[in-house]
């Protein structure tokens, strides 16, 4: 079974910076396009940043020039950078993936979540 685990996530003051990891393990072939949402309490999840296997990447407006997304396709693991952190950056945030993975509908592309990491910014 292919899982997404996060890490990484805490509680910071304004200004500072988190970086988050999401590691992919499991029966894959391949990953595709990786990205990172959010949800705030009482909101909908929201596109944080995505990126593709040849690294274009997109962001949200409220996150550009402060967070980064990179990966690395040997540890199938994706990050987030997360700098000059504001507390309406506080959400739980989920790792996404496309994943080209062996399962129970045999070998295809199956998109997957994480279990979400906390990211706390105190004023």
């Amino acid at each position: 079974q292919v899982q997404l685990v996060e890490s990484g996530g805490g509680l910071v003051q304004a200004g500072g910076s988190l970086r988050l990891s999401c590691a992919a393990s499991g029966p894959i072939f391949s990953i595709r396009a990786m990205g990172w949402y959010r949800q705030a309490p009482g909101k909908q999840r929201e596109l944080v940043a995505t990126i593709t296997s040849s690294n274009s990447t997109n962001y949200a407006d409220s996150v550009k020039g402060r967070f980064t997304i990179s990966r690395d396709n040997a540890k199938n693991t994706v990050y987030l950078q997360m700098n000059s952190l504001k507390p309406a950056d506080t959400a739980v945030y989920y790792c996404n993936a496309d994943v080209v993975a062996a399962q129970t509908m045999g070998i295809r592309v199956y998109n997957y979540w994480g279990q979400g990491t906390q990211v706390t910014v105190s004023s």
